[in-house]
């Protein structure tokens, strides 16, 4: 056996008649199609469930798996103590996921538990599963920091432990959708909300799971989403299936997306390894790409490569242009992968005798020493992109108004304690924003005294 039937569903707290005193009424919609949901799972007679939820324990660099016999857990924290949960872990297949993490190096364990207890994005599914059926063993883990690619691997290796076990498994994809949908909202209004509604739920309803790799990353955090990413394990796990999909609902009238989909396999499908064929577009688009490169990136890249292969930092090449070598600036190297940063380190000035040499250092930096990151592997070189941005003379403002998202980076500087941004970056609209990010860089609170400084750029791709 193996994974025999997938959902896409939301968590909200209030579906819980003893959470909600009521309020529930507005989402009838949603509570209806949990239920078929609730009793499609009791006909399947799994022996095991697997809940992905964005509120289990998160790191930036591990996937956790709860551990344990195990585990509890109640809607005490929204005023339902009553409201109570026990259930037992599938320890065997957990053992199993974990140790096939460890002998291919994934990142993704039993590692690290913070909280035992049950979440809110777990229990809200059982509420339902378990008025219908109760005869299975649960296994829960969390999302992380990760880009979506590695999500999907995450959920082709759960389904090469579940297939090695011979388990009947059914797979829950717990997440939310956009949190900014209506002004009335508890979380406002975005445009991005919306448009995320709308497309994951067609993107869903028809299977196409390559498509959720195009969801970028700074869109869905405009949107404030927060199941995409349990979406795309779930996704991973159905890798090379041919799935018939069925959408049961959607609804947003408490500002919140509330989506629910079922997943069938129907069979194996060579043209949904949607991970192969995703790697096989970037490592195409990123060959052509560094055709069109300048000598600047050029320079960068090769850098990064002969430092994550050799351990060491190379000297300036031959084929370097006079002005790399007669020029000293700040500079900074940029890595993404898969459309997420991988590594930014920089120099607000010169600290070496050329320019050439600044960016060999930083991008060096960037693969191997950022903090906010694990060093760079090898076999993440053909995935990686690169850009390098020259910093021209700070100078000093007395004004925000002096400043402009786009034109400007930022420097701000409280004694001894400094903090920079980029300008025109993903994500920051405002000079508030660029003021606040600089701020929390520099480890400068928001009620310190500070002065500002503005520089320009030259952007290389």
């Amino acid at each position: 056996m193996s994974i025999v039937a997938a959902f896409m569903v939301p968590h909200p707290p209030m579906i819980v008649p003893d959470v909600g005193r009521g309020s529930e009424k507005q989402i009838e919609k949603t509570i209806k199609a949990y239920e078929k949901v609730a009793q499609e799972i009791a006909a399947l007679k799994p022996e095991t469930i697997i809940i992905s939820s964005p509120h289990s324990i998160l790191y930036s660099n591990y996937f956790h798996i709860s551990p344990g016999a195990r585990a509890s857990g109640s809607f005490a924290e929204f005023g339902a103590p009553q409201v109570q949960f026990d259930v037992v872990y599938d320890r065997e297949l957990v053992n199993l996921l974990a140790d096939k993490a460890e002998s291919l190096h994934f990142p993704a364990g039993t590692l690290g538990e913070k909280r035992k207890e049950l979440d809110h994005g777990t229990m809200v599914p059982l509420w339902f599963i378990l008025k219908k059926y109760k005869d299975f063993k649960l296994v829960r883990t969390g999302l992380s920091g990760y880009d979506l690619l590695k999500h999907y691997e995450y959920g082709m290796l759960i389904k090469d432990a579940v297939e090695a076990l011979d388990r009947k498994v059914v797979y829950v994809a717990s997440g939310d959708l956009s949190h900014k949908l209506q002004g009335y909202g508890p979380y406002g209004f975005a445009q991005e909300g919306p448009v995320y509604d709308a497309r994951i739920m067609d993107v869903c309803s028809g299977a196409r799971f390559g498509e959720l790799f195009d969801f970028d990353e700074q869109f869905c955090e405009k949107a404030a989403e927060c199941g995409h990413k349990s979406f795309v394990i779930m996704a991973g796990a159905l890798d090379g299936k041919a799935v018939q999909a069925t959408q049961f609902s959607h609804e947003d009238v408490t500002g919140v997306g509330y989506g629910i989909c079922s997943f069938i396999p129907t069979g194996d499908d060579e043209s949904r390894h949607f991970l192969t064929t995703r790697l096989k577009i970037v490592e195409a688009g990123l060959k052509q790409k560094r055709h069109k490169s300048d000598a600047y990136v050029t320079l960068a890249r090769v850098s990064a490569e002969y430092y994550v292969k050799t351990g060491d930092v190379m000297d300036v090449p031959d084929w370097v242009p006079e002005e790399l070598l007669h020029t000293t600036a700040g500079a900074f190297v940029s890595v993404h992968k898969f459309g997420a940063l991988r590594g930014c380190i920089g120099t607000i000035a010169a600290t070496q005798k050329n320019l050439a040499l600044e960016i060999i250092h930083n991008a060096v930096s960037a693969v191997a020493k950022d903090p906010r990151f694990e060093p760079v592997t090898e076999d993440e070189l053909p995935y990686l992109d690169i850009n390098v941005d020259v910093l021209g003379e700070a100078e000093r403002i007395t004004s925000e108004a002096e400043l402009d998202v786009k034109k400007y980076g930022v420097i701000v500087q409280s004694g001894y304690k400094r903090g920079l941004l980029l300008p025109d970056l993903d994500g920051v609209d405002t000079i508030e924003q660029q003021i606040s990010i600089a701020k929390r860089k520099g480890g400068i609170t928001p009620s310190d005294k500070v002065e500002l400084f503005r520089f320009e750029v030259v952007r290389h791709y």
